[in-house]
């Protein structure tokens, strides 16, 4: 059973920071690429931040050069480094994470169960 835990959320002020961790456990084999999506109330889920396995990253237009995703292999946990927060930005985040549990298996598409972040203005 794999598992994603996510903490890291909370309120913060507009132009404040904050530091969203996620962690995988259970039975994995390896982990590809892993990442953020965020919905907001009324709104589809949207993707924020990827990263690869290489540490490739990609980032949603709304967020370049205010967030940052990082990963540590070692410790199966993906970061997202939020700063320049906005009121736009307040959302549940949900961690992915596409791990292959099973050797010979392809990868699958696993989700934590959301962080609330609240921007106030």
């Amino acid at each position: 059973q794999v598992q994603l835990a996510e903490s890291g959320g909370g309120l913060v002020q507009a132009g404040g920071s904050l530091r969203l961790s996620c962690e995988a456990s259970g039975t994995i084999v390896s982990i590809n690429a892993m990442g953020w999506y965020r919905q907001a109330p009324g709104e589809q889920r949207e993707l924020v931040a990827g990263i690869t396995s290489g540490a490739g990253t990609n980032y949603a237009d709304s967020v370049k050069g205010r967030f940052t995703v990082s990963r540590d292999n070692a410790k199966n946990t993906v970061y997202l480094q939020m700063n320049s927060l906005k009121p736009e930005d307040t959302a549940v985040y949900y961690c992915h994470a596409e791990i292959v549990p099973v050797a010979g298996f392809y990868g699958m598409d696993y989700w934590g169960k959301g962080t609330l972040v609240t921007v106030s203005s």
